[in-house]
């Protein structure tokens, strides 16, 4: 596993990363962004994963429709989503994570029809890109978040994997763990981001280790599953900001590096190549 963190596809990122002594930067390139432009960065991008290196460890893109409210496909969106598949391609990035948008006045049948159409759509156009696609369990334009839809849609896509943050089955109510029981083998991508709850009610997204994630028993099944991709730290928290969210980036690194086989022993795991 290589430890990482979402940065901005600036020269800073990576050196900000490199600082850290991370291994790996994520790229949101939301739905205010012009993936176009986006792209247009790649070879500088490459010049820097060459000069620090730092890989990038995954794209995503968020808080945006890819149906339109009649349960078409958004050819604009498609093509958002292909131009980012071609920079990962281009970076060495193996995952790229996406969602799908909910349509009211359809059915919950039909619209996972519309989804695994949209998702299949993506990984026909992946092949040979080396590129997976995961849809991420946020949501935030997307509703593929959760066992009921994971059985329906990912089981007709075998392809199809999983950008899995604890964070986001906790405010659902749901148990992370069991579903990391059992979906983990699907997992390619995973989020590093504290929760906390207080009598019931959403507190905050502290850094890692100072929340209520059970982070042993997560990087058990995160090994035992066999997750051998990026861990990306997700600073989210309105409260740790300036100095005091600096040193809560340092401390998540020194709280989840003990977890992280040295790479050196990973040829001593079945879970590891």
């Amino acid at each position: 596993m290589k430890l990482g963190i979402i940065q901005d596809w600036t020269e800073d990122g990576f050196r900000y990363a490199a600082s850290k002594g991370l291994q790996a930067v994520e790229y949101c390139v939301n739905g205010n962004y012009d993936t176009a432009e986006f792209a247009s960065h790649v070879p500088e991008l490459k010049t820097y994963i060459e000069k620090y290196g730092i890989c990038v460890g995954s794209i995503g893109r968020w808080g945006f429709l890819r149906i339109d409210a009649n349960g078409k496909i958004i050819p604009s969106a498609l093509q958002d989503d292909k131009n980012l598949i071609d920079a990962a391609s281009a970076l060495g990035c193996p995952v790229f994570n996406c969602g799908c948008n909910y349509t009211e006045g359809l059915s919950f049948a039909e619209n996972c029809r519309i989804a695994k159409e949209y998702f299949s759509l993506l990984l026909d156009y992946a092949e040979g890109k080396n590129v997976k696609i995961a849809v991420f369990n946020c949501d935030w334009g997307n509703f593929v978040v959760s066992p009921d839809t994971w059985r329906v849609i990912l089981t007709d896509l075998p392809k199809l994997g999983i950008k899995y943050d604890t964070s986001h089955c906790i405010g659902r109510g749901g148990d992370y763990l069991k579903e990391m029981l059992d979906w983990g083998d699907r997992i390619y991508h995973f989020h590093v981001k504290g929760s906390s709850y207080i009598a019931g009610e959403h507190y905050d997204d502290p850094p890692a280790g100072l929340d209520d994630v059970k982070w042993g028993p997560v990087m058990n099944l995160l090994y035992t599953k066999g997750y051998d991709g990026m861990l990306s730290i997700e600073p989210h928290s309105d409260k740790w900001k300036g100095a005091l969210g600096d040193w809560g980036v340092d401390f998540t690194i020194a709280f989840i590096r003990p977890y992280i086989m040295p790479e050196t022993a990973a040829g001593n795991s079945p879970y590891m190549p």
